[in-house]
């Protein structure tokens, strides 16, 4: 890649096709608190494009418009509106039968599949995603909405029999916490955001939801959903600080359900903030540094495909990414060629133009970020081993491959969270498992080999440091049916259509003891549909 292609990036890039385009800025002025959509007349926070125009004799972030930046106030407001629709549990949404609490949310998704296309071009204008990748986030969480609708019918239909053991008759079902404060990444500012909220919803319990700082606007097409689907006061959006927002929650000690995508740091402050540590559930998708072992005897070509995806898809923003390879000493110059060779083909560009990889960054200091983080490597004795690797211009930086790492550079511990890929060389392989043993994080690791006995004798050691151990493939989230988690300080609790479910719910059963009274009530509460949740009811 030439410096002069990066340095026009901007000014040679093909204008935004007709339905890709935003073309007016949208100074959003309400949120959603209590079943309405209200006004806001207070400061407003601008919204700013990762990718530059053009004005004077620079470039400058587009800006795309603005949203209301909410006080406390507004938050104790959503907060007693959670607090009327939940009701002490008694509230029309949380006593709801399954079947109807599914149809209002079948009602959702079929209102905003109508808003698809303003949704994914500000997603891809806010966080410069490229227009595929976009596409792509709002169809697998539309698919994810309807794959949690039938978890639940399943999970439904095995509760809906009364057992018996011993002397007691008793109904084990999975019942709601209450009021969930909930919080997305900016990265995947639908996808993962939904994957908290639609479950945390359709268990019944209410929810106060604040957009990631990235990726605001997208949510402003889907706020009229929301309200006419769900019952008031079930789903209420707010806006700003967060420590403004959700922080002056949790100090009520009223929020039951911590549900947050994001830093550690953060998480670790709104936690605190909570009086009542031990009432408050967590649900937290925190920081990874995702290492991948490629071994002496590897298919070094499918490796480098594997690695360059995962270490540099969405510019390396993602949990999941690859964010450090360690290498066979054997194998490394030349997997380190072909790693340099395949990154030169990458196509960088503007998100919507066709077959992009590499795009502007949604940060405003996430160049800077990157760049301290090459210098502190190099200044160690790494390289930058890609030619113009971690040049920038305004938005965009040129992704940056840095060898040999070692334990005394911050990009060997620290999540980079952006477009840096460092590599160390491996003689034994107690270094790398070593490595993944000191870290703080244990998500996931990916496994490059053909040898089956070397691979059987890594997967089991391994399996207890991390929650997903991939062969032959990066680390990625996907199928959504299969369990996300982490180790350490990676994750609490596990996300997944299934798993969900149960992690925003608990336990909740009735029994009687076996005799003519209880008998008596039993069949009467049965036989007449007296009650929604002691029902042996069988949903289609």
């Amino acid at each position: 890649m030439q410096e002069s292609e990066i340095k026009n990036v901007f000014e040679s890039a093909t204008p935004a096709p007709e339905n890709m385009d935003i073309k007016h800025e949208l100074e959003q002025k309400v949120y959603l608190v209590g079943g309405e959509l209200k006004t806001w007349n207070g400061p407003v926070q601008d919204v700013y494009s990762p990718v530059c125009v053009k004005e004077g004799n620079e470039y400058v972030r587009k800006r795309l418009g603005s949203f209301p930046v909410l006080t406390e106030a507004e938050s104790m407001e959503a907060l007693q509106a959670a607090q009327s629709a939940y009701d002490l549990g008694r509230g029309e949404w949380p006593t709801m039968p399954v079947k109807k609490r599914i149809q209002h949310m079948l009602n959702f998704v079929k209102l905003m599949k109508e808003q698809k296309q303003e949704v994914v071009n500000y997603l891809m204008w806010e966080i410069g995603k490229n227009y595929p990748d976009s596409e792509k986030e709002f169809d697998r969480t539309v698919e994810y909405i309807i794959d949690t609708t039938e978890a639940l019918k399943n999970l439904d239909r095995n509760s809906s029999r009364i057992e018996k053991k011993g002397d007691i008759y008793a109904q084990i079902r999975r019942g709601p916490f209450g009021i969930v404060a909930c919080m997305g990444p900016y990265n995947y500012p639908l996808n993962e955001t939904f994957a908290l909220l639609i479950p945390a919803l359709i268990m019944g319990n209410v929810v106060i939801f604040k957009p990631a700082r990235h990726g605001v606007l997208l949510m402003h097409p889907l706020l009229k959903a929301f309200k006419d689907s769900f019952p008031k006061g079930v789903i209420n959006v707010i806006y700003g600080s967060g420590r403004a927002t959700i922080g002056a929650l949790m100090k009520t000690g009223k929020i039951d359900v911590f549900a947050f995508i994001g830093n550690s740091e953060s998480a670790n402050v709104i936690k605190k903030s909570h009086p009542k540590p031990n009432r408050l559930r967590s649900i937290l998708g925190l920081e990874a540094k995702n290492p991948a072992i490629v071994l002496a005897d590897a298919d070094i070509e499918l490796a480098v495909n594997e690695c360059i995806s995962g270490s540099l898809s969405f510019n390396g923003q993602r949990c999941t990414a690859l964010k450090v390879l360690f290498v066979h000493e054997s194998i490394v110059e030349e997997f380190n060629k072909k790693f340099v060779a395949k990154l030169e083909s990458l196509k960088m560009g503007m998100p919507w133009e066709k077959g992009v990889m590499i795009t502007p960054l949604p940060e405003k200091d996430k160049p800077e970020q990157m760049k301290a983080l090459i210098d502190d490597a190099v200044e160690k004795g790494a390289k930058v081993i890609n030619k113009n690797g971690g040049t920038i211009n305004a938005s965009f930086m040129y992704p940056a491959v840095i060898y040999p790492v070692n334990s005394t550079m911050r990009l060997y511990h620290e999540e980079q969270f952006g477009p840096v890929v460092p590599i160390r060389s491996f003689r034994n392989i107690s270094e790398p498992i070593q490595y993944m043993v000191d870290s703080n994080f244990g998500q996931q690791v990916s496994i490059f080999g053909t040898d089956s006995d070397e691979i059987a004798d890594l997967v089991d050691p391994l399996v207890n440091q991390v929650c997903r151990v991939n062969v032959n493939c990066q680390c990625q989230r996907g199928p959504d049916a299969f369990p996300f988690n982490g180790r350490k300080d990676s994750a609490e609790g596990t996300l997944s259509v299934t798993a969900a479910l149960r992690v925003f719910s608990i336990r909740t059963m009735v029994a009687l003891k076996d005799n003519e009274v209880n008998k008596k009530i039993a069949s009467e509460m049965l036989d007449q549909r007296k009650s929604k949740f002691f029902s042996t009811d069988y949903l289609l």
